[in-house]
């Protein structure tokens, strides 16, 4: 919800979601009106069929489009800087972050096991058009890496806001957006704040969820 919301995509603009689950990303996109076209790529056979199959009840077939592949063969998948806007919600963990079952689903969506962050950022250096834009979310403990990654692919970060569960917790969330070949210049957003007390949205979440 929160990346979706986040990221800025033009109703005429090619819309790539990389690691797309059960298409929850492309759904939340194409119900704001954002992007022409938007694809999703999955590795796991299983799940991609998921998405498909929530693509097909929710009657957005027209402008939805759920591949089964691996980021890392995305430039042989697709045809190179043909996406005006990439998205991520990568997996958050390195592999050898503690302990978990190497065939589970969940484990792959979380864990660094078939793609790391630099290939996320490979990927979406080679299948963004210049100046195309890149949206993620993550978690603050990896944005050495992560702003690493962006500019060892030309994919200079210009946004960036933490997303807090309450105001006086530390974040546990960052949303970011990188330009493919944007020039230097990092703009730190307010704070987002989930919830006002427990069970109880922010009205700024409120807004998201219910307007």
């Amino acid at each position: 919800m929160l990346l979706s919301e986040y990221a800025k995509a033009k109703s005429n603009e090619k819309v790539l979601d990389l690691g797309c689950g059960n298409g929850a990303i492309p759904l939340l996109l194409a119900s704001r009106d954002k992007g022409r076209t938007i694809v999703g790529l999955e590795i796991q056979e299983k799940v991609a069929e998921m998405a498909r199959r929530s693509v097909m009840l929710n009657g957005a077939e027209d402008k939805i489009q759920i591949c089964c592949g691996d980021i890392k063969d995305a430039e042989n998948l697709f045809q190179g800087e043909s996406f005006d806007v990439i998205t991520s919600n990568p997996p958050y963990m390195r592999e050898e972050a503690g302990i978990h079952n190497t065939g589970d689903a969940k484990c792959i969506a979380r864990h660094e096991m078939l793609c790391t962050f630099d290939d996320i950022a490979k990927a979406a250096r080679r299948l963004l058009r210049v100046n195309g834009r890149f949206y993620l979310v993550h978690r603050p403990h990896r944005l050495a890496d992560i702003f690493f990654g962006l500019r060892e692919n030309g994919l200079e970060p210009k946004r960036m806001r933490l997303v807090h569960p309450y105001g006086d917790k530390e974040p546990n969330l960052v949303l970011l957006e990188a330009v493919k070949g944007g020039r230097p210049y990092l703009k730190v957003e307010s704070p987002l704040i989930i919830y006002s007390k427990p069970g109880e949205y922010t009205e700024e979440v409120r807004s998201l969820y219910y307007d």
